[in-house]
Parts: C-alpha cells; sequence; structure tokens
C-alpha cells in the first residue's frame, strides 16, 4: 500500500555510526536522509528517535506510530513503567564480557511472556547477525542512550496524528508508558495487542498491519 523505507539507525544495521551515537546525532541523520514529509513508525528506541524527530522537525511527519517505545526507558523516581536501572547496568557490563550471548539473552527478554515467544525469539535472533558483528562501541553507546533518554517535559508538544501499538506483556516498555503517552496526547489513539510482548509486528503481525493501515488510510 505504501513505498516503505526500512532504516537502520546510525550505528546498527548495515548504518555505520560516523562519529559516537547519542540521540540527536540519530535524529540529525535521519532528518538529513528524508528530505520530504514522511509517515514514521518507530519501535522501541527508533520511537524516541521519531519523537524527538517530530518535536523538532514537525513539518517532516506527517504521522507518528510509536511501537512499543516510551520516552523514559529507565526506572527513575518519578517514573516506574521501564527497567529497572541495575538491569540496564548488567546488560552494560556483560557486553564487555560477552557480548553475543548478552545480545541474545535481551531478545529473550523481548520475547518473554509473549504468546508466541519461541517463534518470535527465533525471528529475531535470525536477524541479529545478518550485517555481520556489530561494533562493541556502538553497542555500549546504545544503552547509554536507553538510559539517558528522558522526552517526558516535551512529548505533549507533539502534533500530529499518533498511533501508539503495544502488547500487554511487555517488560521492557510495560504497557502503562503507552497509557501514560495517551494521557498526555488526547489525539493519541492506543491499541493493545493481548498476550503481545515487545515485538508486536512479529506475534500479532496480521492485527498490527491491519491496524496500521486503518491509521494511515484515516491521516
Amino acid at each position: 500500500d505504501c513505498c516503505v523505507h526500512l532504516v537502520d539507525l546510525p550505528g546498527h544495521g548495515a548504518s555505520s555510526a560516523g562519529g559516537a551515537l547519542n540521540l540527536q546525532m540519530m535524529v540529525d541523520a535521519i532528518d538529513a536522509a528524508f528530505p520530504l514529509p514522511v509517515h514514521v513508525i518507530g519501535w522501541s528506541l527508533g520511537g524516541a528517535v521519531a519523537a524527538q524527530w517530530a518535536l523538532q522537525q514537525a513539518e517532516k511527519v506527517k504521522s507518528l506510530t510509536l511501537v512499543a517505545s516510551s520516552p523514559c526507558f529507565m526506572q527513575r523516581d518519578d517514573w516506574t513503567p521501564a527497567m529497572p536501572p541495575p538491569v540496564l547496568a548488567q546488560f552494560a557490563d556483560a557486553l564487555q564480557q560477552d557480548w553475543q550471548g548478552t545480545l541474545k539473552r535481551f531478545i529473550s527478554l523481548q520475547a518473554m511472556g509473549d504468546a508466541s515467544s519461541r517463534e518470535v525469539t527465533k525471528e529475531l535472533l535470525g536477524d541479529l547477525f545478518k550485517h555481520g558483528e556489530p561494533s562493541l562501541a556502538a553497542l555500549a553507546q546504545g544503552l547509554e542512550i536507553l538510559r539517558d533518554t528522558d522526552l517526558r517535559a516535551q512529548i505533549a508538544q507533539l502534533d500530529c496524528p499518533i498511533l501508539l501499538q503495544y502488547g500487554d506483556r511487555d517488560t521492557l516498555t510495560p504497557l502503562a508508558a503507552g497509557q501514560w503517552l495517551q494521557s498526555q496526547l488526547p489525539h493519541a489513539e492506543l491499541i493493545v495487542h493481548p498476550r503481545a510482548a515487545h515485538a508486536p509486528f512479529l506475534s500479532h503481525r496480521t492485527e498490527f498491519i491491519a491496524e496500521q493501515r486503518r491509521f494511515l488510510a484515516a491521516v
């Protein structure tokens, strides 16, 4: 139905980092690559990049879909629907010892609780090393972005059609994060996929695509 651009964020997939990674650098790279307005779908960390892009360049983002994403990925004193700080710290330490095993455990965590966890894990693992070995520095910097990102203060400034697609069994970006986003964005629509974890576009592909088609047809 659409011309779809599958984006590898800087330092991920087939995109080189070209320097130290941070959220603003990723936003700038995406902005430079897309001179014309587009509908944007961002998953997990990609959702934070997409949201920041929409905040900075509203004319570039015709609509925004956030999938299993969060304005703040690490728990804070006033924010609980996120990963506990010790979990992120453990992943950062483990990367230095066994990055392959750590990535596989991180993928298992993404699928944990999903009704189709075995199939989701298999599909994600199948994509893990298809572009070769990742940069250890990029992996570590990616965790730092997850640790430091906090868009809660600005998120209500988003002014475009917004769809939120979440699983109710997600342990990385709990459903409560999506519900909070909906409370801050009155024009946003929240879709909850029952028995889905962090990758509803894999475990609930048919339902996910149907909701995406319906949303895009209306904006």
